[in-house]
Protein backbone atom coordinates (compact mmCIF):
# COMPACT_ATOMS: atom_id res chain seq x y z
CA UNK A 1 0.00 0.00 0.00
CA UNK A 2 2.55 2.60 -1.13
CA UNK A 3 2.14 6.28 -0.38
CA UNK A 4 1.91 8.89 -3.13
CA UNK A 5 3.35 12.40 -3.15
CA UNK A 6 0.05 14.12 -3.85
CA UNK A 7 -2.10 15.18 -0.91
CA UNK A 8 -5.76 15.56 -1.68
CA UNK A 9 -7.65 18.24 0.23
CA UNK A 10 -8.69 17.29 3.72
CA UNK A 11 -12.41 16.84 4.30
CA UNK A 12 -13.69 17.62 7.77
CA UNK A 13 -16.98 16.78 9.38
CA UNK A 14 -18.05 20.40 8.97
CA UNK A 15 -17.37 20.58 5.23
CA UNK A 16 -18.33 17.06 4.20
CA UNK A 17 -20.76 16.81 1.32
CA UNK A 18 -24.02 15.00 2.13
CA UNK A 19 -24.19 11.35 1.17
CA UNK A 20 -27.15 9.27 0.05
CA UNK A 21 -28.86 7.91 3.19
CA UNK A 22 -28.19 4.26 4.00
CA UNK A 23 -30.48 1.84 5.82
CA UNK A 24 -30.04 2.14 9.60
CA UNK A 25 -29.35 -1.60 9.88
CA UNK A 26 -26.94 -2.08 7.02
CA UNK A 27 -25.57 -5.13 8.86
CA UNK A 28 -28.67 -7.12 7.89
CA UNK A 29 -28.20 -6.74 4.12
CA UNK A 30 -26.59 -9.45 1.96
CA UNK A 31 -22.82 -9.10 1.60
CA UNK A 32 -23.00 -8.26 -2.11
CA UNK A 33 -25.43 -5.39 -1.45
CA UNK A 34 -23.21 -4.05 1.32
CA UNK A 35 -20.18 -4.21 -0.96
CA UNK A 36 -21.98 -2.23 -3.65
CA UNK A 37 -22.89 0.46 -1.12
CA UNK A 38 -19.33 0.56 0.21
CA UNK A 39 -17.91 1.08 -3.28
CA UNK A 40 -20.51 3.79 -3.93
CA UNK A 41 -19.38 5.69 -0.83
CA UNK A 42 -15.73 5.28 -1.89
CA UNK A 43 -16.36 6.51 -5.44
CA UNK A 44 -14.24 9.51 -6.39
CA UNK A 45 -11.91 9.23 -3.38
CA UNK A 46 -8.18 8.77 -3.85
CA UNK A 47 -6.47 7.85 -0.57
CA UNK A 48 -7.92 5.87 2.29
CA UNK A 49 -6.66 5.56 5.84
CA UNK A 50 -8.13 2.64 7.77
CA UNK A 51 -7.73 2.81 11.54
CA UNK A 52 -8.00 0.00 14.07
CA UNK A 53 -8.83 0.56 17.71
CA UNK A 54 -5.84 1.62 19.80
CA UNK A 55 -3.56 -1.17 21.04
CA UNK A 56 -5.01 -3.40 18.32
CA UNK A 57 -5.62 -7.13 18.53
CA UNK A 58 -5.39 -9.61 15.62
CA UNK A 59 -9.10 -9.34 14.79
CA UNK A 60 -8.87 -5.58 14.35
CA UNK A 61 -5.60 -5.72 12.39
CA UNK A 62 -6.73 -8.50 10.06
CA UNK A 63 -10.03 -6.79 9.31
CA UNK A 64 -8.36 -3.43 8.64
CA UNK A 65 -5.76 -4.90 6.29
CA UNK A 66 -8.50 -6.75 4.40
CA UNK A 67 -10.67 -3.64 4.05
CA UNK A 68 -7.68 -1.72 2.69
CA UNK A 69 -7.05 -4.54 0.20
CA UNK A 70 -10.68 -4.49 -0.99
CA UNK A 71 -10.64 -0.73 -1.45
CA UNK A 72 -7.43 -0.95 -3.47
CA UNK A 73 -8.62 -3.78 -5.70
CA UNK A 74 -12.28 -2.84 -6.17
CA UNK A 75 -12.44 0.94 -5.60
CA UNK A 76 -9.10 1.80 -7.21
CA UNK A 77 -7.95 3.67 -4.13
CA UNK A 78 -4.61 3.80 -2.42
CA UNK A 79 -5.09 2.55 1.14
CA UNK A 80 -3.05 2.34 4.32
CA UNK A 81 -3.72 0.90 7.77
CA UNK A 82 -2.87 2.82 10.92
CA UNK A 83 -3.14 2.21 14.65
CA UNK A 84 -2.65 4.12 17.88
CA UNK A 85 -1.15 2.90 21.12
CA UNK A 86 1.17 -0.10 20.97
CA UNK A 87 1.22 -3.70 19.79
CA UNK A 88 2.65 -5.28 22.90
CA UNK A 89 1.40 -8.81 23.52
CA UNK A 90 3.90 -11.38 22.24
CA UNK A 91 1.37 -13.15 20.00
CA UNK A 92 0.30 -9.83 18.48
CA UNK A 93 3.86 -8.73 17.80
CA UNK A 94 4.52 -12.09 16.11
CA UNK A 95 1.23 -11.75 14.18
CA UNK A 96 2.37 -8.52 12.51
CA UNK A 97 5.97 -9.61 12.03
CA UNK A 98 5.41 -13.15 10.75
CA UNK A 99 2.64 -12.15 8.33
CA UNK A 100 4.45 -8.96 7.24
CA UNK A 101 1.27 -6.93 7.70
CA UNK A 102 1.54 -3.41 6.20
CA UNK A 103 0.43 -1.40 9.23
CA UNK A 104 1.83 1.91 10.51
CA UNK A 105 1.65 3.78 13.79
CA UNK A 106 -0.38 6.99 13.53
CA UNK A 107 2.68 8.99 14.54
CA UNK A 108 4.14 8.10 11.12
CA UNK A 109 1.04 9.20 9.19
CA UNK A 110 -0.11 12.58 7.88
CA UNK A 111 -3.90 12.71 8.21
CA UNK A 112 -4.00 15.68 5.83
CA UNK A 113 -2.87 13.38 3.00
CA UNK A 114 -6.09 11.32 3.03
CA UNK A 115 -9.60 12.02 1.80
CA UNK A 116 -11.29 8.85 3.05
CA UNK A 117 -11.26 7.40 6.58
CA UNK A 118 -12.36 4.08 7.99
CA UNK A 119 -12.74 2.74 11.53
CA UNK A 120 -12.55 -1.03 12.02
CA UNK A 121 -13.45 -3.01 15.15
CA UNK A 122 -14.36 0.26 16.87
CA UNK A 123 -16.88 3.07 16.49
CA UNK A 124 -16.61 6.87 16.47
CA UNK A 125 -18.16 7.45 19.89
CA UNK A 126 -16.27 4.70 21.69
CA UNK A 127 -13.14 6.84 21.97
CA UNK A 128 -10.59 4.02 21.77
CA UNK A 129 -9.19 5.04 18.39
CA UNK A 130 -6.90 7.72 16.98
CA UNK A 131 -9.10 9.44 14.39
CA UNK A 132 -8.92 13.17 15.22
CA UNK A 133 -12.22 14.71 16.33
CA UNK A 134 -12.11 17.18 13.43
CA UNK A 135 -12.38 14.32 10.92
CA UNK A 136 -15.36 12.12 10.14
CA UNK A 137 -15.23 8.41 9.52
CA UNK A 138 -16.58 7.54 6.07
CA UNK A 139 -16.74 3.83 6.90
CA UNK A 140 -17.37 2.12 10.21
CA UNK A 141 -17.17 -1.68 10.46
CA UNK A 142 -17.50 -3.37 13.82
CA UNK A 143 -19.03 -6.58 15.16
CA UNK A 144 -19.73 -5.02 18.55
CA UNK A 145 -23.20 -3.68 19.42
CA UNK A 146 -24.26 -0.60 17.48
CA UNK A 147 -23.72 2.85 18.95
CA UNK A 148 -26.29 5.23 17.46
CA UNK A 149 -23.63 7.81 16.60
CA UNK A 150 -22.10 5.36 14.14
CA UNK A 151 -25.12 5.78 11.86
CA UNK A 152 -23.93 9.32 11.10
CA UNK A 153 -21.15 7.81 8.99
CA UNK A 154 -21.93 7.48 5.26
CA UNK A 155 -21.34 3.72 5.60
CA UNK A 156 -21.83 1.92 8.93
CA UNK A 157 -21.85 -1.87 9.03
CA UNK A 158 -22.08 -2.48 12.76
CA UNK A 159 -23.34 -5.40 14.83
CA UNK A 160 -24.97 -8.25 12.97
CA UNK A 161 -24.47 -11.99 13.26
CA UNK A 162 -20.70 -12.04 13.81
CA UNK A 163 -18.38 -13.08 16.60
CA UNK A 164 -15.42 -11.25 15.04
CA UNK A 165 -14.94 -8.26 12.75
CA UNK A 166 -12.61 -10.42 10.64
CA UNK A 167 -15.63 -12.59 9.80
CA UNK A 168 -17.40 -9.52 8.41
CA UNK A 169 -14.47 -8.78 6.12
CA UNK A 170 -14.37 -12.36 4.88
CA UNK A 171 -17.94 -11.81 3.70
CA UNK A 172 -16.88 -8.68 1.80
CA UNK A 173 -13.85 -10.44 0.36
CA UNK A 174 -15.99 -13.27 -0.97
CA UNK A 175 -18.64 -10.89 -2.29
CA UNK A 176 -15.87 -9.04 -4.16
CA UNK A 177 -14.63 -12.37 -5.57
CA UNK A 178 -11.14 -11.69 -4.33
CA UNK A 179 -8.83 -14.55 -3.40
CA UNK A 180 -6.76 -13.55 -0.35
CA UNK A 181 -3.02 -14.00 -0.23
CA UNK A 182 -1.72 -16.63 2.17
CA UNK A 183 -0.69 -13.92 4.62
CA UNK A 184 -4.11 -12.21 4.56
CA UNK A 185 -5.95 -15.55 4.81
CA UNK A 186 -3.80 -16.52 7.80
CA UNK A 187 -4.39 -13.14 9.42
CA UNK A 188 -8.16 -13.43 9.04
CA UNK A 189 -8.16 -17.04 10.25
CA UNK A 190 -6.19 -16.17 13.37
CA UNK A 191 -8.29 -13.06 13.95
CA UNK A 192 -11.47 -15.16 14.08
CA UNK A 193 -9.75 -17.91 16.07
CA UNK A 194 -8.46 -15.51 18.70
CA UNK A 195 -11.58 -13.37 19.07
CA UNK A 196 -13.93 -16.34 19.40
CA UNK A 197 -11.47 -18.37 21.47
CA UNK A 198 -11.26 -21.22 18.97
CA UNK A 199 -14.94 -20.83 18.01
CA UNK A 200 -15.96 -21.44 21.62
CA UNK A 201 -17.10 -17.95 22.64
CA UNK A 202 -20.05 -16.02 21.17
CA UNK A 203 -19.60 -17.82 17.86
CA UNK A 204 -22.12 -17.77 15.03
CA UNK A 205 -22.59 -20.00 12.00
CA UNK A 206 -21.13 -17.21 9.86
CA UNK A 207 -17.92 -17.33 11.91
CA UNK A 208 -17.72 -21.10 11.45
CA UNK A 209 -18.32 -20.85 7.69
CA UNK A 210 -15.62 -18.19 7.32
CA UNK A 211 -13.21 -20.18 9.50
CA UNK A 212 -13.68 -23.27 7.32
CA UNK A 213 -13.35 -21.23 4.11
CA UNK A 214 -10.05 -19.78 5.33
CA UNK A 215 -8.60 -22.99 6.78
CA UNK A 216 -7.24 -24.48 3.50
CA UNK A 217 -5.98 -21.02 2.46
CA UNK A 218 -3.88 -20.23 5.54
CA UNK A 219 -0.35 -21.30 6.44
CA UNK A 220 -0.35 -23.59 9.48
CA UNK A 221 3.39 -23.21 9.99
CA UNK A 222 3.01 -19.44 10.26
CA UNK A 223 0.10 -19.95 12.64
CA UNK A 224 2.35 -21.99 14.90
CA UNK A 225 4.91 -19.19 15.00
CA UNK A 226 2.18 -16.72 15.99
CA UNK A 227 0.50 -18.86 18.62
CA UNK A 228 3.68 -19.98 20.35
CA UNK A 229 6.06 -17.00 20.39
CA UNK A 230 8.95 -16.43 22.73
CA UNK A 231 8.00 -14.07 25.55
CA UNK A 232 10.13 -11.64 27.59
CA UNK A 233 10.97 -12.12 31.26
CA UNK A 234 8.59 -9.30 32.20
CA UNK A 235 5.72 -11.44 30.90
CA UNK A 236 6.33 -13.99 33.67
CA UNK A 237 7.01 -11.21 36.18
CA UNK A 238 3.60 -9.69 35.43
CA UNK A 239 1.87 -13.04 35.84
CA UNK A 240 3.70 -13.44 39.15
CA UNK A 241 2.29 -10.05 40.22
CA UNK A 242 -1.21 -10.97 39.06
CA UNK A 243 -1.28 -14.21 41.05
CA UNK A 244 0.28 -12.62 44.12
CA UNK A 245 -2.21 -9.71 44.14
CA UNK A 246 -5.37 -11.55 43.06
CA UNK A 247 -8.25 -11.66 45.52
CA UNK A 248 -11.24 -13.99 45.42
CA UNK A 249 -14.67 -12.71 46.44
CA UNK A 250 -16.90 -15.78 46.33
CA UNK A 251 -17.52 -16.25 42.59
CA UNK A 252 -15.44 -13.24 41.49
CA UNK A 253 -11.68 -12.78 41.15
CA UNK A 254 -10.09 -9.34 40.97
CA UNK A 255 -6.45 -8.43 40.50
CA UNK A 256 -4.59 -5.11 40.47
CA UNK A 257 -1.62 -5.40 38.11
CA UNK A 258 -0.18 -2.01 39.03
CA UNK A 259 2.07 -0.85 36.17
CA UNK A 260 1.93 -2.99 33.01
CA UNK A 261 4.35 -3.00 30.08
CA UNK A 262 1.56 -3.50 27.55
CA UNK A 263 -2.17 -2.64 27.91
CA UNK A 264 -3.33 -5.83 26.21
CA UNK A 265 -1.73 -7.89 28.98
CA UNK A 266 -4.59 -6.75 31.22
CA UNK A 267 -7.07 -8.60 29.00
CA UNK A 268 -4.85 -11.68 28.83
CA UNK A 269 -4.67 -11.92 32.60
CA UNK A 270 -8.40 -11.33 33.07
CA UNK A 271 -8.96 -14.18 30.62
CA UNK A 272 -6.55 -16.50 32.42
CA UNK A 273 -7.99 -15.78 35.87
CA UNK A 274 -11.42 -16.83 34.61
CA UNK A 275 -10.12 -20.40 34.51
CA UNK A 276 -10.11 -20.55 38.31
CA UNK A 277 -12.66 -23.14 39.39
CA UNK A 278 -16.02 -21.67 40.40
CA UNK A 279 -15.51 -18.16 39.00
CA UNK A 280 -18.33 -16.28 37.25
CA UNK A 281 -16.53 -12.93 37.08
CA UNK A 282 -12.94 -11.91 36.43
CA UNK A 283 -11.70 -8.31 36.63
CA UNK A 284 -8.14 -7.17 36.01
CA UNK A 285 -6.80 -3.62 35.87
CA UNK A 286 -3.41 -2.03 35.36
CA UNK A 287 -1.79 1.33 34.69
CA UNK A 288 -0.07 2.29 31.46
CA UNK A 289 1.04 5.83 30.58
CA UNK A 290 -1.27 7.59 33.03
CA UNK A 291 -4.30 5.56 32.01
CA UNK A 292 -6.04 2.75 33.82
CA UNK A 293 -6.86 -0.22 31.61
CA UNK A 294 -9.68 -2.44 32.83
CA UNK A 295 -10.70 -5.85 31.48
CA UNK A 296 -13.78 -7.83 32.42
CA UNK A 297 -14.78 -11.43 31.75
CA UNK A 298 -18.23 -12.81 32.58
CA UNK A 299 -19.72 -16.32 32.75
CA UNK A 300 -23.06 -15.26 34.21
CA UNK A 301 -25.38 -15.23 31.18
CA UNK A 302 -27.77 -12.86 32.93
CA UNK A 303 -25.20 -10.07 32.65
CA UNK A 304 -23.81 -8.31 29.59
CA UNK A 305 -20.16 -7.41 30.08
CA UNK A 306 -20.21 -4.52 27.62
CA UNK A 307 -23.25 -2.87 29.17
CA UNK A 308 -21.96 -3.47 32.70
CA UNK A 309 -18.55 -1.92 32.09
CA UNK A 310 -20.07 1.13 30.38
CA UNK A 311 -22.50 1.74 33.22
CA UNK A 312 -19.82 1.21 35.86
CA UNK A 313 -17.07 3.29 34.26
CA UNK A 314 -19.08 6.05 32.58
CA UNK A 315 -18.61 8.65 35.32
CA UNK A 316 -14.83 8.16 35.30
CA UNK A 317 -14.53 9.41 31.70
CA UNK A 318 -12.35 7.66 29.13
CA UNK A 319 -13.78 4.94 26.90
CA UNK A 320 -15.38 1.55 27.42
CA UNK A 321 -17.17 -1.14 25.48
CA UNK A 322 -17.53 -4.81 24.69
CA UNK A 323 -20.24 -7.42 24.34
CA UNK A 324 -21.76 -10.41 26.13
CA UNK A 325 -18.90 -12.12 27.93
CA UNK A 326 -15.94 -9.74 27.60
CA UNK A 327 -15.38 -6.00 27.79
CA UNK A 328 -12.72 -3.40 28.48
CA UNK A 329 -12.26 0.22 29.51
CA UNK A 330 -9.55 2.86 29.39
CA UNK A 331 -9.82 5.52 32.09
CA UNK A 332 -7.71 8.67 32.60
CA UNK A 333 -5.53 8.78 35.71
CA UNK A 334 -4.36 12.05 37.23
CA UNK A 335 -3.59 13.61 40.58
CA UNK A 336 -1.59 12.31 43.52
CA UNK A 337 -0.99 8.68 44.32
CA UNK A 338 -3.66 8.81 47.02
CA UNK A 339 -6.23 10.06 44.48
CA UNK A 340 -5.36 7.28 42.05
CA UNK A 341 -5.74 4.69 44.78
CA UNK A 342 -9.10 6.16 45.73
CA UNK A 343 -10.29 5.90 42.12
CA UNK A 344 -9.25 2.25 41.93
CA UNK A 345 -10.94 1.50 45.24
CA UNK A 346 -14.19 3.12 44.11
CA UNK A 347 -14.01 1.25 40.79
CA UNK A 348 -13.57 -2.12 42.51
CA UNK A 349 -16.39 -1.40 44.94
CA UNK A 350 -18.76 -0.65 42.05
CA UNK A 351 -17.88 -3.89 40.33
CA UNK A 352 -18.21 -5.91 43.52
CA UNK A 353 -21.72 -4.53 43.97
CA UNK A 354 -22.59 -5.30 40.35
CA UNK A 355 -21.23 -8.84 40.77
CA UNK A 356 -23.40 -9.31 43.86
CA UNK A 357 -20.40 -10.18 46.06
CA UNK A 358 -19.84 -6.91 47.94
CA UNK A 359 -20.52 -8.64 51.26
CA UNK A 360 -18.01 -11.41 50.57
CA UNK A 361 -14.76 -11.37 52.54
CA UNK A 362 -11.80 -11.28 50.13
CA UNK A 363 -9.38 -14.19 50.15
CA UNK A 364 -5.93 -14.07 48.58
CA UNK A 365 -5.70 -16.41 45.59
CA UNK A 366 -2.56 -17.93 47.09
CA UNK A 367 -4.50 -18.73 50.28
CA UNK A 368 -7.70 -19.91 48.59
CA UNK A 369 -8.78 -23.50 49.18
CA UNK A 370 -10.25 -25.81 46.56
CA UNK A 371 -13.74 -27.11 47.30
Amino acid sequence: MPATQSAPPRRTAATAEPEDPLPPRLAHLPARDKLERLLKVARGKKKALILTHDNPDPDSLAAAVTLAHILERRAGMEARVGYGGIIGRAENVAFVRVLRLPVSHVSQLDFEAYDFFGLVDTQPSVGNHSLPARLRADVVMDHHPLRDESLQAPFADVGGDFGATATMLVEYLRAARLEPSVDVATALFYGIKADTRDLGRETTQTDIDSYLWLFPRCDKHLLGQIEHPEVPARYFQLFHTSIERAKVYGTAIITDLEEVYSPDMVAEIAERMMFLDGMKWSLAYGTFRNQLFVSLRVKDRRMNAGRLIRETCESFGGSSGGHGSMAGARLPLSGKASQRKALKRELVNRFLKAFGVSEQRPVSLLAAQDD
